[in-house]
């Protein structure tokens, strides 16, 4: 395909850039390439500026999560 004027080539670029899904979030939306850059340049900024929770963080959460399960169905037979 031979495109002579470059302003059209910059629409295309455009529209596809706010329009074209290139992936999914984790609840299932779709996410435009605009929308993806965004999401990442935002969690750049997190990561910068320290606002973020380690994967030890995550997992010692997780460990008290479950024990509160334990205890809480312990507490019901009680």
């Amino acid at each position: 395909m031979s495109v002579s004027k470059a302003s059209l080539l910059d629409k295309i670029d455009k529209l596809l850039e706010e329009e074209m899904i290139v992936g999914y979030t984790v609840d299932g939306e779709p996410l435009t390439k605009k929308a993806y850059d965004m999401r990442l340049q935002k969690a750049e900024e997190q990561l910068s500026s320290g606002e973020y929770v380690s994967q030890e963080d995550l997992e010692k959460e997780s460990v008290m999560e479950k024990f509160r399960i334990i205890w809480s169905k312990q507490a019901r037979e009680a």
